[in-house]
C-alpha cells in the first residue's frame, strides 16, 4: 500500500486530479479542493495517500494532511460512504468543520455535501462520534469530555464490535477523570447491564 508520495506535479487533470511524478512514475490521484490548491504545475508536492482497491481499479487518493486522510477513512468507515462522498463531504467540510459538526450534532451541515440526505446525515453523525476523536471543547452536550482516555476506550470498544450508538451512549456516562482500564471496565460493566 502507498501511504504518501513525494514528487513533482505534472498536470492538473480532470476535476479533482492531480498527476504527481515520483521517480519518473506519473501518480494520478484523486484529491480533495484543499489538496488541489497546493499542487501547481512543475512544482513539488508531498501528499498523504488512501490506497483504494476494488475489484477493477487501484486508485490513489491524496490529502495535503494527515489529517485530512484520518478523517477520509473515518468517513470509508461509516455504513453507505465509498470514497466519491467521503471526497465530496470533506471538500465541503475541512476535518475541523467536520468535527465540529458531528460534535455539536449538526445536521444541516453533512446536509449541504451533494449526495448527502437527511437520514444519511443523521447516521453519519452517530456513526462519526466514535470513529473521529473529538478535541475536549467539542464533545456532544450532555456528554462526558472526549479526553485521551475517553478517545481509547472508544476505540477499545469499536474494536470490541460494539456499534457506534452504544459507543457513544458507553462513553457519554463515563466520570471525566479516570485511567483507561477503569474507564473500560465501567463501560463494559454498564454496556452489558444495558443487553
Amino acid at each position: 500500500m502507498i501511504g504518501s508520495l513525494r514528487g513533482v506535479v505534472l498536470d492538473r487533470l480532470a476535476p479533482a486530479e492531480l498527476l504527481l511524478e515520483v521517480g519518473g512514475v506519473g501518480y494520478r490521484i484523486t484529491v480533495t479542493p484543499a489538496t488541489l490548491a497546493t499542487g501547481t504545475p512543475g512544482q513539488p508536492l508531498f501528499v498523504h495517500v488512501h490506497t483504494h482497491v476494488r475489484e477493477d481499479a487501484i486508485v490513489l487518493y491524496g490529502f495535503s494532511t494527515a489529517d485530512e486522510r484520518r478523517c477520509f477513512e473515518a468517513l470509508l468507515g461509516a455504513h453507505g460512504v465509498g470514497p466519491g462522498l467521503a471526497v465530496a463531504i470533506l471538500s465541503a467540510l475541512s476535518p475541523q468543520a467536520l468535527r465540529r459538526a458531528v460534535a455539536t450534532e449538526d445536521a444541516d451541515a453533512l446536509v449541504a455535501v451533494p449526495g448527502v440526505g437527511r437520514k444519511t446525515a443523521a447516521r453519519l453523525l452517530l456513526e462519526l462520534q466514535s470513529r473521529l476523536d473529538l478535541p475536549l471543547d467539542e464533545m456532544p452536550t450532555g456528554g462526558a469530555p472526549a479526553g485521551d482516555a475517553h478517545a481509547e476506550v472508544r476505540a477499545a470498544l469499536a474494536g470490541l464490535g460494539y456499534g457506534p450508538d452504544e459507543v457513544r451512549s458507553a462513553v457519554r456516562a463515563l466520570p471525566a477523570d479516570g485511567s483507561v482500564q477503569d474507564l473500560l471496565t465501567s463501560a463494559l460493566r454498564q454496556m452489558a447491564g444495558a443487553r
